[in-house]
């Protein structure tokens, strides 16, 4: 599903306003798929943010029937995907930079532009994979705490740019808080500092935002900007455990980042990467079980009073009030498992969106815990 053929789609089916499920689409939907381990070992795994309805059962059968080469190298299979991602975004194929899921561009990026004592600027807290790995490659960290809302503190990124600073990072919607940049203010934002320095969206959570005409940086990317944006197969699509994403960049921008993708994907990935974008109905059906696991967690919170943030993600972040590492050993004990530490918010706790039956899991055993 390319980028405008969803902001239709989000339209027509009324997720874009106010999280409901509107139209025939959402009971059809429900019956389609079925996850393959609604838990695993007897446990709600509700701590990474996974799909647990996926891959979907087209994505699985290609997969199968991947494996007769699995024995050679995936440049055999490569160039098609390229090609599919490219008419997604709506750009050339020398703009792509396919990867082992969205962690392994994060890495070649904060390599590529944090070396030889080079700045990164970054919200605190956020996804920290391009900023360690940058940081244990010499780079220096400019961690910038969250404003009162929990959102990006723009301004105070942008102040902190010097000669020195390589790349400035931003991950919309931000993992864990769940907020997003209002769109105005992030295109604002990102041509500011891109003719400062690099900027790198990480919009690995940008299929669950359900805001109409939410731009995506790629569109910035088109106007040759210093702009790179990455997206991953691991979420919407099912695909986590397979590792397959890919960046968007310019191409002269591409080809750095190129020199620094070290393990990239896999034949099985590529190939279940290349159905997945065809499977439009498990697209949907994903979007649409996001938002009414979102909706049975907010119900609970509710109910117990706790304070959360309202997510764009397929995760709540909430808080518990009590030290995030008792939170997790109380919530194993009742065998749901939940997100780990996020400094400085020691006492609040994300909880993935999981399946119906994990959400009345997390329900029984927050209930229990928290009283």
């Amino acid at each position: 599903m390319n980028n405008i053929d969803r902001r239709k789609w989000l339209k027509t089916t009324g997720l874009s306003s106010g999280f409901t499920l509107l139209g025939g689409f959402s009971s059809m939907a429900m019956n389609l798929h079925t996850p393959i381990n609604t838990k695993l070992n007897g446990v709600a795994k509700l701590n990474s943010n996974e799909n647990p309805y996926g891959p979907s059962k087209a994505v699985r059968e290609v997969i199968i029937n991947s494996l007769d080469y699995a024995c050679r190298y995936p440049s055999i299979i490569f160039h098609p995907l390229v090609e599919q991602i490219a008419l997604k975004e709506g750009v050339t194929k020398d703009h792509i930079v396919v990867t082992g899921g969205s962690t392994e561009g994060l890495k070649a990026a904060g390599l590529t532009f944090g070396m030889n004592g080079g700045e990164i600027i970054a919200p605190e807290p956020t996804f920290q994979s391009l900023l360690t790995y940058a940081e244990n490659n010499g780079s220096f960290i400019h961690r910038v705490p969250v404003d009162e809302k929990m959102g990006h503190d723009l301004n105070e990124m942008e102040r902190r740019i010097t000669a020195k600073t390589g790349l400035v990072f931003i991950c919309n919607p931000n993992n864990p808080t769940g907020t997003l940049i209002e769109k105005d203010k992030l295109r604002d934002f990102c041509l500011s500092v891109s003719n400062r320095t690099m900027v790198f969206s990480d919009e690995a959570y940008y299929d669950f935002i359900t805001e109409p005409d939410y731009p995506s940086m790629v569109e910035l990317v088109k106007e040759n900007m210093n702009v790179i944006v990455s997206k991953t197969f691991s979420k919407v699509y099912g695909l986590a455990g397979l590792r397959i994403g890919y960046l968007v960049a310019r191409p002269d921008i591409a080809t750095r980042l190129k020199k620094n993708v070290m393990a990239m994907t896999n034949v099985l990935a590529i190939e279940a990467a290349k159905e997945a974008l065809r499977d439009d109905e498990f697209y949907k059906f994903s979007i649409a079980k996001n938002v009414e696991a979102k909706n049975q967690i907010y119900k609970t919170l509710d109910d117990l009073d706790l304070e959360y943030q309202k997510s764009h993600t397929n995760f709540i972040f909430f808080k518990t009030g009590k030290p995030i590492t008792e939170m997790m050993a109380a919530m194993e004990k009742e065998n749901v498992l939940i997100g780990r530490p996020f400094p400085p918010f020691t006492n609040w706790a994300r909880i993935s969106s999981g399946t119906i039956e994990d959400i009345k899991l997390f329900d029984k055993a927050l209930r229990k815990v928290m009283t």
